[in-house]
């Protein structure tokens, strides 16, 4: 019986190329498959992050809008806000405990009981804005009252309107970017009424802005409010022109 013959070495070459061509094309091909992999996971990633960014973009370049616009000229006329109203206050100086709840008559609150506590209540001096979720509670903003503070309330209508929430939030900007932290003019705070389940009642029906101030002395002193159906950098403007922080029970501190 014959021997099987050997292979050539010119053979052996040939079968060796082939097999090192037919590896390499697949290391190619899921080389190319892989790369599709990330590719169209980072389109993926991107598109998701697009979408959330968007309205964060959006709503910067609305707010970037108002840049020049003085507070006064920002939002509707004076006429969108209902008459000041103005009502006996009570507990000036009345500090109680941190994280007791207290519940207020009125939406938004204007006076009463609230929280005594180094760097948080009052809230700092320094932020002018906030949103849903940094919103300092209900009773360190009193605090904030009385000390001179006006505190813009926006409801929810507010914040699910862009061009109305980007004139709150240009409104707040101007006075923390005076750069001026000495000034007591700048007592603003612009702050979100959450729904009833969190803060108590809603404002009064078609209204979606609430300007709040504590006037007055240790002794005597007064809860003033004004509504509006929208944001009103000239009601604004009047209404802190006409009840100013040194007018409060404590306006001599931040």
């Amino acid at each position: 019986m014959a021997k099987p013959s050997k292979p050539s070495k010119t053979a052996k070459t040939e079968r060796q190329r082939l097999i090192e061509e037919t590896l390499k094309k697949q290391r190619s091909t899921e080389k190319r498959k892989g790369n599709i992999i990330i590719i169209s996971a980072v389109v993926v990633a991107l598109v998701i992050l697009g979408v959330a960014a968007g309205p964060i973009v959006i709503g910067r370049f609305q707010e970037q809008a108002y840049a020049d616009t003085p507070v006064n000229k920002i939002g509707a006329a004076a006429s969108v806000c209902q008459k000041v109203v103005e009502k006996q206050g009570t507990d000036v100086g009345n500090h109680v405990e941190q994280g007791q709840s207290v519940t207020y008559d009125t939406a938004p609150p204007a006076f009463g009981p609230h929280w005594n506590v180094a760097g948080v209540a009052p809230a700092t001096f320094r932020e002018k804005y906030y949103g849903e979720n940094d919103r300092p509670p209900l009773e360190a903003l009193v605090h904030n009252l009385e000390h001179g503070y006006t505190i813009l309330w926006y409801d929810q209508t507010i914040a699910d309107d862009s061009d109305q929430l980007a004139q709150v939030k240009a409104i707040a900007r101007k006075y923390k970017e005076s750069g001026d932290n000495a000034n007591f003019r700048n007592k603003f705070i612009a702050a979100p009424w959450l729904d009833s389940d969190e803060d108590g009642a809603e404002f009064p029906d078609g209204q979606h802005v609430a300007f709040t101030h504590w006037k007055g002395d240790t002794t005597t002193s007064t809860g003033v409010w004004q509504y509006c159906d929208e944001v009103s950098g000239a009601a604004l403007v009047d209404f802190m022109d006409t009840y100013p922080y040194t007018d409060a029970p404590e306006a001599t501190v931040p």
